[in-house]
């Protein structure tokens, strides 16, 4: 221990780390590497960060992890997005089924914050240098010996590095060069979401909003700023994707063309090329994310339904537990499997329950179905949410 210590202090196991994708996960890994002394380089497809992505909610496991990369930041979270304090269960008449006061902070310490996904990766390149973001970097793959990584893109120099961070989401080019698996798996649930310039008239009441129809549900969220996110997601064994932008808006209207004005409106206000269609898909969990010198993360290592909501807070803890492996580790190799050991078994579950959940918004017989009562599954549900959300770095001296 004593000479894992002296090493870490005296420098870090790696100097220079290439991190394909600039999403949350890639910043945050940045932002977790650099305060160690690493260089880091960011290598992003994209031509330019702009608005995209969805809303999404950042749980406590979440929280927690970010504010031990990055000290200060979630209090900037929070006035960029909206603290959820009350949610509502509607049915497509917009009549009320259940409200609830969240008590996220009571059991947890933590909020659950709505956030729009781009002002999340805003407010997490501001915390690094920007000439260390690549936009317009498409990787096409790489080579590895046993010093070095060297990286290709598409038009591009390839770079050399001495780690390769594979952050580049569900489809990752750096997952399939490692483990050749092809597409991802379509779970059977299309999509359709958007986040808008909006504020529907329920959010004076609640920062969260479910409607739940026949085999489709809505949410509505409330992500600070005077901005709504809408989803929509629809049970569907097959999916096709529209031809066009214009059929994208009138096809979501359609499946709606029975609910309640108030849920329609929001959609009616959104431009049709911000509009995105598209499926649900997973993939297999994987019995190891690393190989030599590259690793993934986030949802190119686990990628899972966004039923229960933890792509991005699961992505957080897994930079946490990296930075953690490093600072902990006398090696690379050692630093990758430490990491794995962490992260895998419990990302596993949560990726199972993901597509279980998922599922169960579709299916009508479920609290009927198989011998277990609605009150034991609903303490089942309750311990696995206490298990994920009381996820807290460990605090060092």
């Amino acid at each position: 221990m004593n000479t894992n210590l002296t090493q870490k202090l005296s420098q870090p196991i790696v100097k220079k780390v290439a991190i394909v994708g600039a999403g949350p996960g890639g910043l945050a890994t940045a932002i977790a590497l650099i305060s160690q002394g690493i260089e880091v380089q960011i290598y992003e497809k994209a031509q330019e960060f702009r608005p995209a992505g969805s809303g999404l909610g950042l749980a406590p496991n979440g929280l927690n992890s970010l504010d031990a990369i990055a000290p200060g930041i979630v209090e900037t979270l929070k006035s960029s997005g909206c603290e959820v304090h009350h949610t509502v269960l509607k049915n497509i008449q917009s009549e009320t089924i259940r409200t609830n006061a969240t008590k996220y902070i009571e059991q947890y310490g933590q909020p659950l914050l709505t956030i729009w996904w781009y002002r999340l990766q805003q407010v997490l390149a501001s915390r690094l240098p920007s000439d260390i973001i690549h936009l317009n970097h498409r990787c096409i793959g790489f080579e590895q010996d046993a010093n070095g990584v060297e990286i290709h893109f598409d038009g591009k120099k390839s770079v050399d590095a001495d780690l390769l961070i594979g952050a580049d989401g569900v489809n990752s080019a750096i997952r399939e060069t490692l483990f050749g698996e092809g597409k991802p798996n379509y779970i059977g649930s299309m999509c359709w979401r958007a986040v808008i310039k909006y504020r529907h008239e329920l959010f004076n009441d609640y920062e969260l909003v479910f409607v739940k129809g026949n085999q489709q549900f809505m949410y509505l969220l409330n992500v600070g700023g005077g901005y709504t996110s809408w989803i929509s997601r629809k049970f569907s064994p097959e999916y096709s994707l529209s031809h066009s932008t214009n059929e994208v808006k009138s096809r979501i209207l359609d499946e709606l063309a029975d609910w309640d004005k108030s849920f329609r409106v929001v959609v009616e206000a959104t431009p049709a090329e911000e509009i995105w269609e598209g499926p649900i898909c997973d993939r297999p969990p994987l019995t190891q994310w690393s190989q030599g010198r590259v690793t993934l993360l986030g949802d190119a290592a686990h990628p899972m339904a966004p039923a229960m909501g933890q792509g991005a807070n699961t992505t957080f803890e897994d930079v946490y537990q990296l930075r953690e492996c490093f600072s902990d580790s006398a090696n690379l190799q050692e630093a990758l499997t430490s990491y794995e050991q962490c992260r895998i078994e419990r990302t596993k579950l949560i990726q199972a329950r993901s597509a279980l959940g998922e599922m169960r918004y579709y299916d009508i017989n479920t609290l009927a179905s198989t011998g277990q009562t609605q009150e034991r599954q609903m303490s089942l549900n309750d311990d696995f949410h206490k298990w994920v959300y009381n996820f807290k770095p460990s605090v060092k001296s």
